[in-house]
């Protein structure tokens, strides 16, 4: 049991459902991380959640999942080179403590895939690049082809 005394939901607006947002490029910014143990307790990973900081989506947050520390040597690579790709876009090369790369703009490249065990369609961040990047580029790809699909 969980005490509530002072809550009145008549005064806070209801959370929504929340959709995958289309694929395309958004202005973002790293505002939490976290070093978590991965599921088989063998390793871990970084997980880093971004927040949209303008348009249509601003305030909606997506995570990405670094494999740091894994016995996989793949995965570890993976992980290294997206943390080389966003290092480079906020401008911090070598940082001691991932707090260092919070709120810091930069350009991030969303897709919309499938998920296999429910169907439900689910955002991943496939890259990154500094905010200058996104001058004059589109908020979101509004193109017809399905988000599935692209």
């Amino acid at each position: 049991m969980a005490d509530l005394h002072g809550f009145d939901a008549r005064n806070v607006d209801p959370a929504t459902t929340f959709e995958a947002i289309p694929a395309g490029k958004y202005i973002a910014a790293i505002t939490d991380s976290e070093t978590k143990p991965t599921k088989s307790g063998n390793g871990s990973y970084l997980q880093l959640a971004f927040t949209i900081l303008e348009g249509e989506y601003k305030n909606r947050i997506l995570w990405a999942r670094l494999n740091l520390d894994n016995p996989n040597q793949t995965a570890v690579n993976i992980a290294r080179s997206e943390l080389s790709a966003i290092c480079r876009a906020v401008g911090v090369m070598a940082p001691n403590d991932s707090v260092e790369l919070h709120n810091l703009p930069l350009q991030i490249t969303v897709k919309v895939k499938k998920r296999e065990d429910t169907g439900d369609l689910v955002n991943e961040i496939k890259g990154y690049a500094k905010k200058e990047a996104a001058q004059g580029q589109p908020q979101q790809n509004r193109s017809s082809t399905p988000p599935w699909k692209r």
